[in-house]
């Protein structure tokens, strides 16, 4: 199936007086409708930037230096690196909607829900009040709000966590966006809430077939959601393969270490593992793999030289001199 957006060579970096702090290096990627890529990796990796990235999100002092980001939702390629701020005010709400960590800063607590539903439709589509309200209330029903035409005069405050999350993306998919990207949609809510959410973003993405971004940094969020992980490390792509792949047959020492560093159910552990060391400091970093301070399966040339990101197998793509053979051991 043809992607949607290919993202080609994305380099975001902040000029900040210390340095030039890099990062997003050289991410590649491609998502196709209904499909769901899931970015996973530490505080620090690069996810969230990435994504803002395609949004056009980056203020001063950060800047896109390089890549290409082709988006194909209107009947042609277009560079969204590349597009003016009137070109992009038209597609961001309704052909790539975004859906932030935390629902209090997303809502305005001066305006009622249906407010600021009704705002964001008319802003895109093409109906008068009275569509919009109406399209509103289908989009606060289709989240499973209760009584949706009485809480579209509810302001914000009147709604649990659970439920702003919910108005939030109802707004994020009111439009019918071609591509959604979630960051981290659920980190402020509760376990039980959290899963309740999932479900519904799993099932709202089939119906509408929208190419979705899921950022976190939780693997059984991931593995719930996601067709195909990308797992970064500063500021880099590390591995890059189909969930199965990356849950079953891990190649990056890295996502091999996240992986133990997870409580199991169907195992007994004493305790978990941890991953030594710190992440790397990202200012005027080397072109270097940033994994390799605290790798260990590093070789000589881990610290003087960046490996490729390569094919390992067939779609399973891994940036490492010495990456894990599929059941071998991480410390052999």
């Amino acid at each position: 199936m043809e992607s949607i957006l290919s993202v080609r060579n994305l380099s975001t970096w902040f000029f900040l007086e210390e340095g030039v702090l890099k990062a997003v290096n050289d991410v590649s990627f491609e998502l196709a409708p209904n499909e769901v890529l899931g970015i996973v990796g530490e505080t620090g990796s690069g996810k969230s930037i990435t994504v803002r990235s395609v949004m056009r999100l980056i203020h001063h002092p950060g800047k896109i230096v390089s890549g290409e980001m082709i988006y194909r939702g209107r009947g042609r390629e277009e560079d969204i690196a590349k597009m003016s701020d009137d070109e992009l005010t038209h597609i961001r709400g309704k052909e790539l909607s975004m859906i932030f960590q935390d629902p209090l800063t997303s809502l305005n607590p001066l305006y009622t829900i249906g407010d600021q539903l009704i705002e964001t439709i008319m802003q895109h589509q093409d109906v008068d009040r009275t569509g919009a309200w109406r399209l509103a209330v289908e989009a606060l029903d289709k989240v499973q709000i209760p009584e949706p035409e009485k809480r579209m005069n509810s302001y914000p405050f009147e709604f649990s966590g659970g439920m702003k999350q919910r108005v939030v993306i109802a707004i994020a998919l009111s439009c019918n966006p071609k591509i959604l990207i979630a960051d981290e949609p659920t980190t402020a809510l509760d376990v039980t809430i959290q899963a309740q959410v999932l479900d519904l973003m799993k099932q709202l993405q089939t119906e509408m077939k929208t190419g979705t971004l899921f950022i976190t940094h939780d693997l059984g969020v991931i593995s719930a959601m996601a067709d195909r992980v990308m797992v970064m490390y500063g500021g880099r792509q590390m591995e890059l393969a189909s969930a199965e792949d990356v849950f079953h047959k891990p190649t990056h020492p890295y996502t091999h270490m996240l992986l133990r560093s997870i409580p199991r159910v169907d195992i007994k552990q004493d305790s978990l593992e941890s991953i030594p060391g710190q992440p790397p400091r990202m200012i005027d970093v080397p072109d270097v793999c940033p994994f390799a301070p605290r790798c260990p399966r590093r070789l000589d040339k881990c610290s003087k030289e960046l490996p490729k990101l390569d094919e390992f197998e067939p779609n399973h793509y891994v940036r490492c001199f010495n990456p894990v053979e599929p059941g071998g051991d991480l410390y052999v």
